[in-house]
């Protein structure tokens, strides 16, 4: 019985994964759309009453899978160091966004995991309760690793409510203003600098909607997405999604409010959100029907590898001059970072391999090498400096530069964010108010009923 209990929940788990697919990165899947988060219950379901399930691994080797093809010769070349030391091959899969999260709930079930795989914080804790990953609590005390080396907001992330420790942190993204200068120069606006505020990034995308021809924009959101989106407004205006607590929200607080009016009013300058549905925001972005968007730095390598990337450039996030001082203050300048976790399948036949691959991996010495690799910033502070020398001729610093110019802010959850994350996006929540930025009262009334939906999810344990 419990073993159906479990299949359930992650078949309700997979449900949802087709309104998602970026987080720690596309890094997080498509780059096109974040994830949705689960809505499936996640009452626990011992491990013990499901039946065993072989992993990927054979013969002493280990496979990895992951769901970003641009991480995949970064990361095999960071595993083949550590088979140079260990002997044990490792082979690293990728597997789309979607097919993963089916390959690992068929896995969970009673069919094939792999050894060692990314953990995303949207899935996270469904995972842990029911005992599906390696438990590495105790490799962690035995081996004397610091967690406190991490972002502590990682960590916790794949920390169970008992202490217990699944996963260890990967890496962390922040979020940047890409812009394409041909379009800047068409519309004679420009270009985007450091010091922007959000009301200049919305004077300058009104100026190069109306200057440009039909159907070119000078701004693009997908509303579908809150972390590379429309929660940076939120924080940089000194309200919240869920309090650090996990207790209330401030959603409907007059700081929010006021962050989601300024969203509406880039809303009446930008991209319809139908044409965003049907061909997203990095497409319209490269064929050059857009100006700007913001973007997570799990993305870089697509806009630096595609076909125009030479009008291509960054800056850092506009900042929210809540003081009226013209001068940007941390708070206002707010990043949404996550970060993904090594994790292990709790049945894998190599658990001692699987754990030292995942120390390893989680090393300073291997995360300062995939920063200067340009995989991805480190899930340690400090040492992603060189991530910003990764991508010749392209200028990726203000991804680095807003974690001390600006604030990291943690993408808001609760124990199960799907009850509300999805249900805030549609009919019921900011849907409407997303389509119709010409009317104000929307989106306050929006705000309104999405506080509720998230403080009912808290007073219901979710």
């Amino acid at each position: 019985m419990k073993q159906k209990k479990l299949i359930a929940l992650l078949l309700a788990l997979v449900m949802v994964l087709s309104l998602a697919a970026c987080g720690g990165g596309s890094s997080s899947g498509s780059g096109d759309a974040a994830p949705a988060g689960d809505t499936a219950s996640t009452d626990t379901a011992p491990a013990d009453d499901a039946a065993p399930a072989d992993t990927a691994s054979a013969g002493g080797s280990l496979t990895i899978n992951i769901w970003d093809a641009n991480q995949q010769a970064g990361i095999q070349e960071i595993c083949d160091d550590w088979t140079a030391e260990s002997g044990v091959p490792v082979k690293v899969e990728v597997i789309d966004w979607d097919n993963y999260w089916t390959l690992l709930e068929s896995g969970a079930s009673g069919g094939t995991l792999p050894d060692v795989f990314w953990m995303h914080s949207d899935y996270a804790q469904i995972y842990m309760e029911n005992d599906i990953l390696l438990d590495l609590t105790q490799y962690i005390a035995n081996d004397g690793v610091d967690m406190n080396m991490y972002y502590p907001d990682i960590a916790a992330i794949y920390t169970r409510s008992d202490g217990n420790i699944y996963a260890l942190p990967k890496d962390h993204d922040t979020i940047a203003l890409l812009y394409n200068k041909a379009l800047f120069d068409q519309a004679g606006v420009a270009y985007p600098t450091d010091d922007w505020t959000y009301e200049d990034m919305y004077e300058a995308a009104k100026a190069i909607t109306e200057a440009t021809p039909d159907g070119t924009y000078g701004y693009a959101l997908n509303t579908s997405n809150d972390q590379d989106g429309w929660y940076n407004y939120i924080y940089s205006y000194g309200g919240n999604v869920v309090n650090k607590e996990k207790t209330d929200t401030a959603i409907d607080g007059p700081e929010a409010k006021a962050a989601m009016e300024m969203v509406r009013k880039m809303l009446t300058c930008a991209v319809p959100q139908s044409v965003v549905a049907e061909s997203g925001t990095d497409s319209l972005f490269q064929s050059g029907k857009v100006a700007m968007i913001t973007q997570g730095s799990w993305m870089i390598n697509n806009f630096y590898t595609a076909e125009n990337s030479a009008d291509y450039a960054w800056a850092m996030i506009p900042y929210a001059d809540v003081n009226g001082d013209g001068q940007c203050q941390p708070e206002e300048r707010s990043t949404q970072y996550n970060g993904l976790g090594w994790a292990a399948a709790a049945n894998t036949s190599n658990p001692d391999a699987a754990w030292s691959l995942i120390k390893y991996l989680c090393s300073e010495e291997a995360q300062k090498k995939q920063a200067a690799l340009g995989v991805t910033m480190a899930g340690i502070p400090g040492i992603s400096e060189d991530f910003a020398n990764a991508f010749p001729g392209m200028d990726v610093s203000a991804f680095i530069k807003v974690e001390t110019e600006g604030t990291l802010e943690a993408r808001p959850g609760t124990r199960n964010s799907g009850v509300w994350q999805t249900p805030m996006k549609s009919t019921e929540g900011f849907q409407p108010a997303f389509a119709d930025p010409s009317n104000p009262e929307l989106m306050s009334t929006a705000c309104d009923n999405v506080a509720a939906m998230i403080r009912n999810a808290i007073a219901e344990g979710n």
